[in-house]
């Protein structure tokens, strides 16, 4: 009888717990990740700039580059910037938008990345993608994953709420995302990856039923390893579909009608979540849903992020045309205005307000 396997892109490292970010020059060593010490350290002026100085001098060998933001310009730069250097890897030290250029430069120039986030905003902190804003808007592109991933659980609690708020509004939808998925492979025949579905759906399940807060080592823990086995569901699928559905498109939507007053991804994905799980039926899930966000601070309507009923009604007409070719509940039950209207109705007296 064959023994069959298959590899399953993955850091060889992740270390998360307080006081992480003290022994990263060690994990780095015993992992192999860095011998030598010779590192390309991506920072922001902010967050990451400020933990310079603290950990600077147990990176004796390393290079420091401050990144301005997160266009494909800035990525183009820090990597042309990094080649003349002979490095052992990349480390992404910042926020999201750090991360994403250390990952595209990284990517570039042919070198393994180190992800050390400052914050749990959303799951690309571990996916092999780099969203980067460019000339026609922002782009996804396709990068390795990280090699390693570090997070400080005290350097996590430093950072503002709304950061932490947004990586659950993230997490939770991939319940919602994966039932647009099996919903796909019931009606349409799309292929679903068991295993990837399976580590999405649990992370987001994980985060729900945990009855901590924000403020607690025990949540953010759970929080930091949802996000990172949902970068490594999207590894392990080849695509977002493990944490992209209906919510997202929802969230695009936000995004692309009204640019200058979009609220932050995980709000936006939050709502989509609850509201999807509302539209397949699901109404325990949906309320299950918008009670948990409640209680970490999240919106659960669209008032709540200063757009009304209306405009939410327009958004949720136009989600499917930001990602063509993918199939949720939006696309099943294909709505029309009206019925949108009288959905959102329904919904906002299932959850209350």
């Amino acid at each position: 009888m064959p023994v069959l396997t298959r590899l399953i892109p993955s850091p060889v490292a992740v270390d998360i717990r307080a006081g992480a970010l003290n022994d990263l020059a060690s994990v780095l060593a015993d992992e192999r990740v860095s011998h030598s010490g010779r590192l390309a350290v991506a920072v922001s002026g902010g967050s990451g700039s400020r933990l310079r100085e603290r950990i600077a001098p147990s990176l004796p060998g390393a290079t420091w580059y401050e990144v301005g933001g997160g266009t494909l310009d800035d990525a183009i730069r820090l990597a042309g910037q990094m080649k003349s250097g002979r490095y052992d890897a990349v480390v992404g030290l910042g926020g999201g938008k750090i991360i994403d250029c250390a990952k595209f430069a990284a990517a570039r120039v042919g070198l393994p990345l180190v992800a050390v986030p400052t914050n749990l905003a959303h799951d690309g902190l571990c996916s092999p993608v780099a969203t980067l804003d460019n000339d026609a808007g922002r782009g996804s592109y396709g990068v390795p994953n990280p090699i390693a991933v570090v997070i400080d659980l005290d350097v996590i609690r430093e950072a503002p709420a709304r950061f932490v708020r947004s990586g659950i509004g993230d997490a939770v939808s991939n319940i919602s995302a994966v039932a647009d998925w099996e919903l796909s492979n019931r009606v349409n025949g799309e292929k679903v990856d068991g295993l990837a579905a399976a580590m999405a759906r649990q992370a987001g399940e994980a985060v729900l039923r945990h009855p901590g807060g924000i403020g607690g080592n025990g949540f953010l823990q759970v929080l930091a390893e949802a996000l990172v086995l949902t970068g490594i569901a999207m590894s392990i699928s080849g695509d977002s579909r493990p944490s992209s559905g209906a919510c997202h498109e929802i969230s695009h939507a936000f995004d692309l009608l009204y640019p200058q007053r979009a609220a932050s991804h995980g709000e936006q994905v939050g709502i989509g979540a609850a509201f999807a799980m509302h539209l397949r039926g699901a109404h325990e899930e949906s309320a299950l849903i918008a009670e948990v966000l409640r209680r970490h601070g999240l919106p659960v309507l669209p008032e709540e992020i200063g757009f009304s009923a209306q405009e939410f009604v327009r958004v949720v007409e136009f989600a499917p045309e930001t990602r063509p070719g993918r199939y949720t509940i939006l696309e099943h039950l294909d709505l029309t205005t009206e019925q949108i209207k009288d959905i959102y109705a329904d919904y906002v007296k299932a959850i209350g307000s």
